[in-house]
Protein backbone atom coordinates (compact mmCIF):
# COMPACT_ATOMS: atom_id res chain seq x y z
CA UNK A 1 0.00 0.00 0.00
CA UNK A 2 1.22 3.41 -0.99
CA UNK A 3 1.80 5.81 1.92
CA UNK A 4 -0.76 8.79 1.91
CA UNK A 5 2.11 11.21 2.41
CA UNK A 6 3.95 10.10 -0.67
CA UNK A 7 1.16 10.89 -3.02
CA UNK A 8 0.47 14.56 -1.07
CA UNK A 9 4.05 15.31 -1.63
CA UNK A 10 3.95 14.37 -4.79
CA UNK A 11 0.69 15.92 -5.81
CA UNK A 12 1.97 19.19 -4.24
CA UNK A 13 5.59 19.05 -5.61
CA UNK A 14 4.82 18.59 -9.09
CA UNK A 15 1.41 20.56 -9.42
CA UNK A 16 -1.65 18.33 -9.30
CA UNK A 17 -2.63 19.36 -6.12
CA UNK A 18 -2.21 22.73 -3.79
CA UNK A 19 -3.81 23.07 -0.19
CA UNK A 20 -6.44 25.73 -0.44
CA UNK A 21 -5.38 29.56 0.30
CA UNK A 22 -2.25 27.90 1.13
CA UNK A 23 -0.32 31.59 1.58
CA UNK A 24 -3.23 32.38 4.35
CA UNK A 25 -2.32 29.15 6.17
CA UNK A 26 -5.08 27.23 3.89
CA UNK A 27 -8.67 26.49 4.58
CA UNK A 28 -9.47 23.00 5.92
CA UNK A 29 -11.20 20.39 3.31
CA UNK A 30 -10.63 22.67 0.65
CA UNK A 31 -7.81 21.75 -2.43
CA UNK A 32 -7.05 23.55 -5.59
CA UNK A 33 -6.22 21.55 -9.10
CA UNK A 34 -2.69 22.94 -10.24
CA UNK A 35 -2.29 23.32 -14.01
CA UNK A 36 -1.37 18.97 -14.15
CA UNK A 37 -3.96 17.85 -11.49
CA UNK A 38 -6.76 20.33 -13.56
CA UNK A 39 -5.43 18.70 -17.02
CA UNK A 40 -6.09 15.30 -15.59
CA UNK A 41 -9.23 16.33 -13.98
CA UNK A 42 -10.81 17.57 -17.30
CA UNK A 43 -9.30 14.66 -19.19
CA UNK A 44 -11.22 12.22 -16.60
CA UNK A 45 -14.25 14.00 -16.90
CA UNK A 46 -14.25 14.07 -20.85
CA UNK A 47 -13.51 10.35 -20.56
CA UNK A 48 -16.29 9.42 -18.52
CA UNK A 49 -18.89 11.63 -20.36
CA UNK A 50 -17.78 9.83 -23.54
CA UNK A 51 -18.18 6.33 -21.53
CA UNK A 52 -21.58 6.67 -20.11
CA UNK A 53 -23.17 9.96 -21.93
CA UNK A 54 -22.48 9.92 -25.31
CA UNK A 55 -21.49 5.83 -26.14
CA UNK A 56 -25.36 5.17 -24.87
CA UNK A 57 -28.19 7.54 -27.46
CA UNK A 58 -30.72 7.78 -24.46
CA UNK A 59 -28.94 9.17 -22.00
CA UNK A 60 -28.81 12.98 -22.43
CA UNK A 61 -26.90 15.78 -20.72
CA UNK A 62 -27.19 18.68 -18.12
CA UNK A 63 -25.39 21.69 -16.25
CA UNK A 64 -27.79 22.89 -13.34
CA UNK A 65 -27.52 25.37 -10.88
CA UNK A 66 -25.60 24.61 -8.03
CA UNK A 67 -28.03 27.43 -5.68
CA UNK A 68 -31.68 25.72 -4.85
CA UNK A 69 -34.39 26.73 -2.95
CA UNK A 70 -35.10 25.57 0.13
CA UNK A 71 -38.57 24.04 -1.42
CA UNK A 72 -36.39 21.61 -3.44
CA UNK A 73 -34.39 20.42 -0.20
CA UNK A 74 -37.18 19.92 2.10
CA UNK A 75 -38.78 17.48 -0.88
CA UNK A 76 -35.88 15.52 -0.94
CA UNK A 77 -36.04 14.99 2.34
CA UNK A 78 -32.13 16.69 2.69
CA UNK A 79 -33.74 19.04 5.02
CA UNK A 80 -34.49 16.68 7.60
CA UNK A 81 -32.50 13.88 7.37
CA UNK A 82 -29.25 14.81 6.08
CA UNK A 83 -27.01 15.15 8.61
CA UNK A 84 -23.95 13.66 10.68
CA UNK A 85 -23.74 13.08 14.79
CA UNK A 86 -21.16 15.78 15.85
CA UNK A 87 -19.68 15.90 19.38
CA UNK A 88 -17.62 18.77 20.57
CA UNK A 89 -14.58 18.85 22.91
CA UNK A 90 -15.38 20.96 26.03
CA UNK A 91 -11.71 21.80 26.45
CA UNK A 92 -10.14 22.68 22.67
CA UNK A 93 -13.33 23.06 20.74
CA UNK A 94 -12.60 20.63 17.58
CA UNK A 95 -15.54 18.93 16.75
CA UNK A 96 -15.57 15.42 15.52
CA UNK A 97 -18.46 12.91 13.73
CA UNK A 98 -19.56 10.42 16.77
CA UNK A 99 -19.67 7.76 14.27
CA UNK A 100 -16.07 7.92 13.14
CA UNK A 101 -14.77 7.60 16.80
CA UNK A 102 -13.11 4.18 17.78
CA UNK A 103 -14.98 2.99 20.88
CA UNK A 104 -12.10 3.31 23.29
CA UNK A 105 -12.29 6.95 21.87
CA UNK A 106 -15.80 7.75 23.06
CA UNK A 107 -16.05 10.33 25.75
CA UNK A 108 -12.54 11.50 25.36
CA UNK A 109 -11.16 14.33 23.08
CA UNK A 110 -8.92 11.54 20.64
CA UNK A 111 -6.77 15.55 20.40
CA UNK A 112 -6.49 16.23 23.58
CA UNK A 113 -7.70 15.49 27.40
CA UNK A 114 -11.03 17.08 27.11
CA UNK A 115 -14.50 15.29 27.24
CA UNK A 116 -16.90 14.89 24.50
CA UNK A 117 -20.00 16.23 24.42
CA UNK A 118 -23.53 14.25 23.50
CA UNK A 119 -23.86 13.47 20.16
CA UNK A 120 -26.38 16.32 18.18
CA UNK A 121 -27.56 16.33 14.36
CA UNK A 122 -24.89 18.61 12.35
CA UNK A 123 -26.99 19.39 9.08
CA UNK A 124 -24.39 19.43 6.31
CA UNK A 125 -25.97 21.59 4.12
CA UNK A 126 -24.43 25.75 3.26
CA UNK A 127 -27.41 27.92 3.85
CA UNK A 128 -27.53 31.28 1.68
CA UNK A 129 -30.36 33.67 2.70
CA UNK A 130 -33.31 31.49 0.68
CA UNK A 131 -31.09 29.19 -1.40
CA UNK A 132 -28.78 26.37 -0.35
CA UNK A 133 -26.06 25.07 -2.11
CA UNK A 134 -26.29 21.67 -3.63
CA UNK A 135 -25.11 19.00 -1.23
CA UNK A 136 -25.78 16.49 -4.56
CA UNK A 137 -25.99 17.11 -7.91
CA UNK A 138 -28.95 14.44 -7.98
CA UNK A 139 -32.33 17.28 -7.39
CA UNK A 140 -30.88 19.15 -10.06
CA UNK A 141 -31.79 16.23 -12.67
CA UNK A 142 -35.16 15.49 -10.52
CA UNK A 143 -36.37 18.91 -10.49
CA UNK A 144 -35.41 19.29 -15.08
CA UNK A 145 -36.94 16.24 -15.53
CA UNK A 146 -40.36 17.63 -17.16
CA UNK A 147 -37.82 20.01 -19.22
CA UNK A 148 -36.13 16.48 -20.97
CA UNK A 149 -39.81 14.81 -21.60
CA UNK A 150 -40.79 17.89 -22.86
CA UNK A 151 -38.01 18.98 -25.10
CA UNK A 152 -36.32 15.94 -25.94
CA UNK A 153 -39.47 13.43 -26.05
CA UNK A 154 -37.34 10.61 -24.85
CA UNK A 155 -38.78 6.91 -24.18
CA UNK A 156 -37.84 4.61 -21.32
CA UNK A 157 -35.88 3.65 -20.57
CA UNK A 158 -33.42 7.17 -20.74
CA UNK A 159 -30.79 9.07 -18.61
CA UNK A 160 -30.14 12.63 -17.29
CA UNK A 161 -26.00 13.08 -17.03
CA UNK A 162 -24.20 16.03 -15.75
CA UNK A 163 -20.70 16.70 -14.12
CA UNK A 164 -21.15 19.24 -11.22
CA UNK A 165 -19.69 20.97 -7.91
CA UNK A 166 -21.62 19.58 -4.42
CA UNK A 167 -20.84 21.44 -0.58
CA UNK A 168 -20.81 19.69 2.36
CA UNK A 169 -20.29 21.25 5.40
CA UNK A 170 -18.54 18.13 6.50
CA UNK A 171 -17.39 18.51 10.12
CA UNK A 172 -14.29 16.88 9.98
CA UNK A 173 -12.86 16.89 6.30
CA UNK A 174 -9.69 14.70 6.22
CA UNK A 175 -7.83 12.15 4.06
CA UNK A 176 -6.53 14.40 1.44
CA UNK A 177 -9.59 14.92 -1.40
CA UNK A 178 -11.22 11.96 0.07
CA UNK A 179 -13.25 13.55 2.62
CA UNK A 180 -13.80 17.88 1.46
CA UNK A 181 -16.32 20.89 1.70
CA UNK A 182 -16.24 21.09 -1.74
CA UNK A 183 -16.18 18.34 -4.82
CA UNK A 184 -17.00 17.41 -8.20
CA UNK A 185 -19.45 14.91 -8.91
CA UNK A 186 -20.05 12.70 -12.17
CA UNK A 187 -23.28 11.22 -12.34
CA UNK A 188 -26.96 10.34 -13.65
CA UNK A 189 -30.20 9.55 -13.18
CA UNK A 190 -31.29 6.45 -15.26
CA UNK A 191 -35.13 6.59 -15.40
CA UNK A 192 -36.80 2.94 -15.51
CA UNK A 193 -39.66 0.84 -15.62
CA UNK A 194 -40.15 -0.37 -12.36
CA UNK A 195 -40.82 -3.85 -13.06
CA UNK A 196 -36.93 -3.59 -14.91
CA UNK A 197 -35.04 -1.74 -12.06
CA UNK A 198 -33.20 -4.85 -11.34
CA UNK A 199 -32.26 -5.74 -14.96
CA UNK A 200 -31.00 -1.93 -15.34
CA UNK A 201 -29.36 -1.81 -12.17
CA UNK A 202 -26.87 -5.09 -13.04
CA UNK A 203 -26.26 -2.86 -16.67
CA UNK A 204 -24.58 -0.40 -14.52
CA UNK A 205 -23.11 -1.92 -12.45
CA UNK A 206 -21.29 -3.68 -14.78
CA UNK A 207 -20.20 -0.22 -16.89
CA UNK A 208 -19.16 1.35 -13.68
CA UNK A 209 -16.88 -2.41 -13.50
CA UNK A 210 -15.80 -1.06 -16.84
CA UNK A 211 -15.20 2.22 -16.15
CA UNK A 212 -12.56 1.09 -13.25
CA UNK A 213 -10.69 -0.13 -15.84
CA UNK A 214 -10.71 2.40 -17.99
CA UNK A 215 -10.15 4.96 -15.68
CA UNK A 216 -7.02 2.84 -14.37
CA UNK A 217 -7.78 1.96 -11.24
CA UNK A 218 -6.28 -0.98 -9.78
CA UNK A 219 -9.65 -3.86 -10.01
CA UNK A 220 -7.80 -5.94 -6.84
CA UNK A 221 -8.34 -2.64 -4.98
CA UNK A 222 -12.06 -2.09 -5.19
CA UNK A 223 -14.75 -4.43 -3.66
CA UNK A 224 -18.21 -4.06 -3.55
CA UNK A 225 -20.13 -3.86 -0.22
CA UNK A 226 -23.93 -4.61 -0.39
CA UNK A 227 -25.37 -1.57 1.94
CA UNK A 228 -27.85 -2.55 4.59
CA UNK A 229 -31.48 -1.32 5.07
CA UNK A 230 -30.33 0.40 7.72
CA UNK A 231 -27.17 2.34 6.70
CA UNK A 232 -28.50 3.30 3.37
CA UNK A 233 -29.58 6.95 2.27
CA UNK A 234 -33.30 7.61 2.92
CA UNK A 235 -34.16 7.91 -0.56
CA UNK A 236 -33.01 4.60 -1.24
CA UNK A 237 -34.35 0.35 -1.93
CA UNK A 238 -30.96 -0.72 -2.42
CA UNK A 239 -27.19 0.65 -2.70
CA UNK A 240 -24.20 -1.04 -3.46
CA UNK A 241 -20.75 1.14 -2.38
CA UNK A 242 -18.14 0.44 -4.49
CA UNK A 243 -15.06 0.52 -1.95
CA UNK A 244 -11.07 1.18 -2.88
CA UNK A 245 -8.22 0.04 -0.25
CA UNK A 246 -6.76 4.00 0.33
CA UNK A 247 -3.83 4.00 2.85
CA UNK A 248 -6.45 5.27 6.12
CA UNK A 249 -9.44 2.05 5.33
CA UNK A 250 -11.43 0.48 2.75
CA UNK A 251 -14.14 3.41 2.13
CA UNK A 252 -16.45 4.48 -0.24
CA UNK A 253 -15.64 5.08 -3.73
CA UNK A 254 -18.22 5.24 -6.34
CA UNK A 255 -21.83 4.11 -5.49
CA UNK A 256 -24.84 2.58 -7.20
CA UNK A 257 -28.21 3.05 -5.80
CA UNK A 258 -31.91 2.32 -6.73
CA UNK A 259 -34.05 5.78 -5.92
CA UNK A 260 -37.20 3.94 -6.62
CA UNK A 261 -40.16 6.48 -7.46
CA UNK A 262 -38.70 8.69 -4.19
CA UNK A 263 -37.61 11.87 -5.93
CA UNK A 264 -39.96 12.46 -8.64
CA UNK A 265 -42.79 11.48 -6.56
CA UNK A 266 -42.06 13.99 -3.51
CA UNK A 267 -41.33 16.89 -6.20
CA UNK A 268 -44.87 15.85 -7.77
CA UNK A 269 -46.72 16.39 -4.30
CA UNK A 270 -44.55 19.52 -3.47
CA UNK A 271 -44.38 21.59 -6.78
CA UNK A 272 -48.07 20.33 -7.96
CA UNK A 273 -46.09 19.84 -11.31
CA UNK A 274 -47.10 16.44 -13.35
CA UNK A 275 -43.61 14.61 -13.67
CA UNK A 276 -45.38 11.44 -15.23
CA UNK A 277 -44.14 10.25 -18.10
CA UNK A 278 -46.69 8.92 -20.56
CA UNK A 279 -46.26 5.65 -22.34
CA UNK A 280 -47.43 6.68 -26.10
CA UNK A 281 -47.92 3.06 -27.34
CA UNK A 282 -50.65 2.59 -24.25
CA UNK A 283 -51.17 6.07 -22.78
CA UNK A 284 -50.38 4.98 -19.42
CA UNK A 285 -48.97 7.56 -17.18
CA UNK A 286 -46.69 6.79 -14.32
CA UNK A 287 -43.70 8.15 -12.08
CA UNK A 288 -40.52 6.07 -13.68
CA UNK A 289 -38.40 4.55 -11.12
CA UNK A 290 -34.98 5.66 -10.76
CA UNK A 291 -31.07 3.60 -10.92
CA UNK A 292 -28.20 6.27 -9.62
CA UNK A 293 -24.14 5.29 -10.85
CA UNK A 294 -22.85 8.47 -8.44
CA UNK A 295 -18.60 9.06 -9.07
CA UNK A 296 -16.69 11.77 -7.09
CA UNK A 297 -14.07 13.28 -9.19
CA UNK A 298 -11.52 14.06 -5.97
CA UNK A 299 -12.16 10.23 -4.82
CA UNK A 300 -11.72 9.21 -8.52
CA UNK A 301 -8.09 11.21 -8.53
CA UNK A 302 -6.87 9.75 -5.45
CA UNK A 303 -7.75 6.09 -6.79
CA UNK A 304 -5.91 6.91 -9.61
CA UNK A 305 -2.87 8.40 -8.26
CA UNK A 306 -2.94 5.38 -5.73
CA UNK A 307 -3.44 2.82 -7.99
CA UNK A 308 -0.38 4.13 -10.72
CA UNK A 309 2.03 4.86 -8.15
CA UNK A 310 5.34 2.92 -8.86
CA UNK A 311 8.66 2.81 -7.82
CA UNK A 312 11.55 1.08 -9.67
CA UNK A 313 15.28 0.73 -10.76
CA UNK A 314 16.12 2.15 -14.51
CA UNK A 315 19.26 2.38 -15.42
CA UNK A 316 20.84 1.85 -12.25
CA UNK A 317 18.66 4.71 -11.06
CA UNK A 318 15.77 4.31 -8.58
CA UNK A 319 12.87 6.38 -10.02
CA UNK A 320 9.35 7.52 -9.28
CA UNK A 321 6.75 7.18 -11.98
CA UNK A 322 3.00 7.04 -12.23
CA UNK A 323 1.17 4.06 -14.23
CA UNK A 324 -1.22 6.50 -15.89
CA UNK A 325 -3.50 5.51 -19.13
CA UNK A 326 -2.20 8.14 -21.81
CA UNK A 327 -6.21 9.12 -22.40
CA UNK A 328 -5.98 10.97 -18.62
CA UNK A 329 -2.55 11.45 -17.82
CA UNK A 330 -2.00 15.54 -17.88
CA UNK A 331 0.91 14.88 -20.06
CA UNK A 332 0.51 12.75 -23.08
CA UNK A 333 3.62 13.19 -25.03
CA UNK A 334 6.36 15.27 -23.71
CA UNK A 335 9.47 16.50 -26.76
CA UNK A 336 13.01 17.07 -25.96
CA UNK A 337 15.32 18.39 -28.14
CA UNK A 338 18.57 16.53 -27.40
CA UNK A 339 20.07 19.86 -26.28
CA UNK A 340 18.47 23.38 -25.85
CA UNK A 341 21.52 25.51 -27.12
CA UNK A 342 21.45 23.93 -30.92
CA UNK A 343 19.00 26.06 -32.46
CA UNK A 344 18.21 23.67 -35.27
CA UNK A 345 17.25 21.07 -32.92
CA UNK A 346 15.21 23.16 -30.74
CA UNK A 347 13.31 24.56 -33.90
CA UNK A 348 12.92 21.23 -35.14
CA UNK A 349 11.80 19.75 -31.92
CA UNK A 350 9.78 22.95 -31.66
CA UNK A 351 7.66 22.06 -35.45
CA UNK A 352 7.39 18.46 -34.15
CA UNK A 353 5.30 20.10 -30.51
CA UNK A 354 3.21 22.02 -32.96
CA UNK A 355 2.37 19.35 -35.44
CA UNK A 356 1.71 17.20 -32.20
CA UNK A 357 -0.38 19.61 -30.43
CA UNK A 358 -2.91 19.34 -32.90
CA UNK A 359 -3.90 15.87 -31.87
CA UNK A 360 -2.39 13.90 -28.86
CA UNK A 361 -4.24 15.86 -26.53
CA UNK A 362 -2.00 17.66 -24.10
CA UNK A 363 1.78 17.99 -25.35
CA UNK A 364 4.61 19.31 -23.44
CA UNK A 365 8.09 20.99 -24.82
CA UNK A 366 10.80 20.43 -22.12
CA UNK A 367 14.33 21.29 -22.49
CA UNK A 368 15.28 21.82 -19.08
CA UNK A 369 17.92 19.87 -17.83
CA UNK A 370 20.18 16.92 -19.71
CA UNK A 371 17.84 14.04 -20.99
CA UNK A 372 18.23 11.71 -18.01
CA UNK A 373 16.41 14.66 -15.61
CA UNK A 374 13.70 15.11 -17.69
CA UNK A 375 13.01 11.47 -18.23
CA UNK A 376 12.44 11.42 -14.41
CA UNK A 377 10.51 14.51 -14.27
CA UNK A 378 8.28 13.32 -16.95
CA UNK A 379 8.19 10.07 -15.78
CA UNK A 380 6.70 11.01 -12.01
CA UNK A 381 3.80 13.22 -13.58
CA UNK A 382 3.23 9.85 -15.86
CA UNK A 383 3.48 11.00 -19.64
CA UNK A 384 3.67 7.93 -21.32
CA UNK A 385 5.74 9.06 -24.20
CA UNK A 386 8.57 10.62 -24.32
CA UNK A 387 10.19 12.04 -28.05
CA UNK A 388 13.60 13.36 -28.58
CA UNK A 389 14.76 14.98 -31.37
CA UNK A 390 19.00 14.59 -31.78
CA UNK A 391 21.47 15.26 -34.69
CA UNK A 392 20.61 11.94 -36.81
CA UNK A 393 16.47 13.83 -36.78
CA UNK A 394 18.24 17.05 -38.53
CA UNK A 395 19.77 14.04 -41.59
CA UNK A 396 16.95 11.43 -42.08
CA UNK A 397 13.85 12.85 -39.73
CA UNK A 398 13.53 10.21 -37.56
CA UNK A 399 13.14 10.64 -33.58
CA UNK A 400 13.04 8.37 -30.58
CA UNK A 401 10.26 7.72 -28.89
CA UNK A 402 10.90 6.45 -24.80
CA UNK A 403 8.44 4.38 -23.40
CA UNK A 404 7.69 5.46 -19.69
CA UNK A 405 7.02 2.11 -18.17
CA UNK A 406 9.34 -0.08 -19.82
CA UNK A 407 11.92 2.79 -20.71
CA UNK A 408 12.35 0.99 -24.09
CA UNK A 409 13.34 3.29 -27.24
CA UNK A 410 12.68 2.96 -31.04
CA UNK A 411 13.05 4.99 -33.72
CA UNK A 412 10.16 6.69 -35.88
CA UNK A 413 9.95 8.86 -38.49
CA UNK A 414 8.83 12.32 -37.66
CA UNK A 415 5.86 11.77 -40.25
CA UNK A 416 4.37 8.66 -38.27
CA UNK A 417 4.26 10.48 -35.12
CA UNK A 418 0.44 12.26 -35.84
CA UNK A 419 -0.81 8.37 -36.49
CA UNK A 420 1.69 6.69 -33.95
CA UNK A 421 -0.11 8.73 -30.73
CA UNK A 422 -3.36 9.29 -31.01
CA UNK A 423 -3.78 5.50 -31.93
CA UNK A 424 -2.69 4.28 -28.39
CA UNK A 425 -4.55 7.24 -26.85
CA UNK A 426 -7.18 5.67 -27.70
Amino acid sequence: MVDLDKIVSLAKRRGFVFPGSEIYGGLAGTWDLGPLGAEMAHNIKELWWNHFVRAHEENYGLASSILMPEKVWEASGHLEGFADPLVECNKCKRRFRADQLEDKEKGKCPECVGVLSEPRQFNLMFKSQDAYLRPEIAQGMFVNFKNILDTMHPELPFGIAQIGRAFRNEIAPRDFLFRVREFDLMEFEYFVREEEWEKNFEKWRGEIWSWIEKVGINKDMVHELEVSKEDRAHYSKRTIDFEFDYPFGKKELYGLAYRGDYDLSAHEKASGADLRFIDQASSDKFIPHVIEPTFGLGRTILAVLLSSYAEDELGGEKRIFLRLKPAIAPVTVAIFPLVKNKPDLVAKAREIYSSLKQCAKSVQFDDNGNIGKRYRRQDEIGTPWCVTVDYQTLEDGTVTIRDRDTGEQIRKDQKELEKYFPERIS
